[in-house]
């Protein structure tokens, strides 16, 4: 599963494309919600660049947004605050596959 909820907090399992032309969700790759993401994966800059696209898409503080794992793989693990909008997105995803 790409995604786990436990009480009032969501994990995303995450592929980070970096280098790509925009930041962009492009759905469910294997068990992971596939993300390209503009930055390069160079100091930090992708990762930095994933948190600013998911806290804007979301409405949640960048600092609310914590990896649990992977930060420098290409494979993440991402817990944030689980809201209304996630709830949303959630939803929307798994209805198109």
């Amino acid at each position: 599963m790409w995604y786990e909820i436990k009480d009032d907090v969501v994990t995303f399992r995450i592929k980070a494309v970096p280098n790509s032309s925009k930041n962009i969700v492009s759905g469910i790759l294997d068990d992971a919600l596939k993300l390209k993401i503009k930055a390069p994966a160079v100091e930090g800059a992708a990762n930095k660049e994933l948190v600013k696209f998911l806290s804007k898409m979301f409405k949640v503080a960048k600092s609310d947004i914590t990896f649990v794992g992977g930060e420098t793989s290409k494979q993440k693990r991402l817990r944030l605050p689980y809201n209304e909008k996630i709830k949303q997105f959630i939803e929307d995803l798994e209805e198109d596959r």
